[in-house]
């Protein structure tokens, strides 16, 4: 008896869970669960609790948000209004032992981080315009003559400096990440303790000094940062790391001494994995080499927001690790000493540490994403939650059936989900699927998108090729071979898997990818006629042009494309020699075209640009821009976007393979 078929608007029906935060006593587990609203075109959050293993619901139609625990029984809130007063956040306290969710403090900026420094004193990450830096200080009457008079300008906008925008923040010119001191009780007390165009990158609290990373930012973008402290007391900043060598993240204490990850990017370029270092006499010293990257990098479609990557916990840091395939939870004491507490199969997206456990929220070949809980070394493993069990019942889900193959020296491998049934007296259609990054990773995780094609009847295939994240710098760095040795790559496996699966009909092999999948998708189209048909996604197609307009294209495009910079004929020959749109003339594959009107990563002309010279030369194309989107439509784009961009894509699969 054959099981219903995953399709398309069963993503109205996923619970993402979020923003794990145990309580400072670790009694309490508070997250939150995000669903699709079709009604609002829109996600509603709630926040849960889980206490001695049990999740109950905590707020209902509330759409709030965690910002941090007050103490060991309050949890700070956010909402998200529709009439919500712009400029201002709203913050709300609520009692997890019982009571409804109170009015608590008022801030007249957008709040980006918060961390308690003390009863009553907070630290406040929030953006501010660097040409009216004291706007906070403003009376209700000043503020709201100034919200009149930027209405008056809402038709126009100014940039001198780059980035001016950025993918998810839109404009961002002149707009700085400021740190302030917060004190409240009788009396609410504001002060901004960063210079006017100094743009803060993370805090951390310790022993009454906030540590923050960051630099000053003055016309264009600063690839490095340094180090500083304040101190809540003397009300002095010391400026601990001064050199412009490193960009550092991931601060954190173990046995007094500051650790973070820091890299030269001298060797593997602006993607090369950060080393641990120590802080010790105002200079950065190697610690350790962690071979991996520090944070889950696995693709995915099926986990709305995000949490914390990594927590220190007495002396203790717990970090999320992208191994191979698969993401890891590590641990590094205070020696450095790695141990790996949680190494299998699937994609781990955020955790949080108390006293005693682990929780992470994790998701596997077969099940979306559930709170896990475990002990400190890994050990009596349990699932917490089960939002969407009931949705997969029933459901046909198919399992990655692992394929390896070679490319030259290269030994790779990916995964092949077959339709249900799966005759090899009967003929199908496939789809391959490359994922973005590159320094990105597929795994053997439930994927929408590929279940949907399953369900549908194709056999689908994804894969890890030179690029990817999960192995060392070196397999990642492919910089200055763009569109050679990862097209090679996909070229093997694909014969690789239709040599296995030789009932697959190779007339009717389907492309698809977004970001770099979409770069890979025009490369493809401009050096094959294999496929029937392609989808390019939020693409790049002109490395020089990207260069000059995406948010991160000035750094980014030269290192990748492997040249010395942006001007001059050698380093715009490199350009456009990794360029797709160099090669239109040869593409034969009707190709679709899916980009985002407010993606700021690969702008819209990247996609205008490929499809256009494809129109003119009379290869069968069409575009669909989704507007008020940007660069994570796929993954976080409001939910009938979401279904209108997979229906698009599979209807254009669907018709050229019946």
């Amino acid at each position: 008896m054959s099981k219903k078929p995953v399709v398309i608007e069963d993503l109205l029906k996923y619970t993402y869970p979020e923003n794990l935060q145990y309580s400072p006593d670790g009694t309490y587990l508070a997250f939150q669960a995000a669903k699709a609203d079709e009604k609002k075109n829109a996600y509603s959050r709630d926040v849960w609790m889980i206490k001695d293993g049990s999740p109950k619901q905590l707020t209902a139609n509330m759409n709030a948000s965690i910002v941090l625990w007050d103490d060991e029984t309050h949890l700070i809130l956010t909402r998200e209004m529709p009439e919500q007063e712009p400029g201002v956040t709203q913050l709300y306290r609520i009692d997890v032992t019982g009571g409804e969710a109170q009015k608590w403090l008022k801030l007249p900026f957008g709040v980006r981080g918060m961390k308690k420094i003390r009863e009553n004193i907070y630290a406040v990450m929030a953006m501010i315009n660097s040409d009216d830096p004291d706007a906070y200080l403003d009376n209700d009457e000043t503020r709201t003559k100034k919200i009149e008079e930027k209405k008056k300008d809402a038709d126009y906008q100014v940039v001198d400096e780059v980035p001016y925008w950025f993918n998810g923040a839109g404009f961002v010119n002149g707009l700085r990440s400021a740190l302030f001191i917060v004190k409240t009780g009788e009396k609410t007390e504001i002060r901004r303790i960063t210079a006017p165009k100094f743009n803060v990158n993370e805090f951390i609290i310790h022993e009454n000094k906030i540590w923050y990373t960051g630099n000053v930012k003055d016309r264009k973008v600063n690839l490095y940062d340094k180090i500083f402290s304040y101190d809540i007391d003397t009300k002095k900043t010391v400026t601990e790391y001064k050199k412009n060598d490193y960009s550092i993240g991931s601060l954190m204490f173990l046995k007094g001494k500051l650790y973070c990850q820091a890299s030269d990017m001298k060797e593997y370029g602006v993607n090369q994995t950060a080393d641990i270092c120590v802080l010790k006499d105002g200079k950065l010293e190697f610690v350790k080499d962690p071979k991996r990257s520090l944070y889950e990098s696995i693709a995915g479609d099926t986990m709305l927001g995000g949490g914390k990557q990594s927590v220190v916990k007495n002396d203790v840091f717990y970090t999320l690790a992208t191994d191979e395939d698969h993401v890891q939870i590590r641990s590094y004491d205070a020696k450095m000493k790695e141990k790996v507490l949680f190494d299998e199969a699937g994609g781990i997206f955020f955790l949080d540490v108390s006293d005693t456990k682990i929780a992470f929220a994790r998701e596997t070949e077969t099940s979306l994403g559930e709170i896990y809980e475990m002990n400190l070394d890994g050990t009596d493993i349990r699932k917490l939650t089960d939002f969407n069990t009931d949705v997969l019942k029933d459901k046909y889900v198919a399992v990655p059936n692992r394929v390896d193959y070679e490319c030259g020296d290269e030994k790779l491998h990916g995964w092949v989900l077959l339709p249900e049934n799966f005759s090899k007296k009967k003929t199908y259609p496939a789809v391959l699927d490359v994922h973005g990054g590159p320094r990105a990773v597929y795994g053997e995780m439930y994927f929408h998108e590929m279940q949907v094609w399953a369900s549908k009847g194709y056999v689908v295939m994804y894969t890890n090729i030179r690029g990817s994240d999960g192995r060392d710098d070196a397999f990642a760095d492919i910089r200055g071979k763009y569109g050679y040795v990862d097209f090679d790559n996909l070229m093997a496996f694909v014969d690789k898997v239709l040599e296995t699966y030789p009932n697959i009909n190779q007339t009717k092999v389907c492309e698809t990818g977004g970001s770099y999948g979409g770069f890979m998708t025009n490369w493809i189209i401009t050096h094959t006629d294999r496929f029937c048909c392609a989808a390019s996604q939020r693409s790049i197609s002109n490395w020089i042009s990207m260069s000059f307009i995406s948010d991160i294209g000035l750094y980014f495009g030269p290192d990748q494309c492997g040249a010395k910079g942006l001007f001059g004929d050698e380093n715009t020959a490199k350009l456009w020699e990794h360029s797709p749109l160099k090669y239109a003339d040869r593409v034969k594959t009707p190709t679709l075209f899916i980009h985002s009107d407010e993606d700021y990563r690969c702008p819209l002309p990247e996609g205008m640009q490929m499809m256009q010279a494809l129109a003119v030369r009379g290869i069968e194309t069409r575009m669909v821009i989704f507007h008020g989107e940007n660069h994570e439509l796929s993954r976080s784009g409001k939910p009938l976007h979401r279904i209108r961009r997979l229906k698009e894509i599979t209807d254009w699969f669907d018709s050229h393979t019946k």
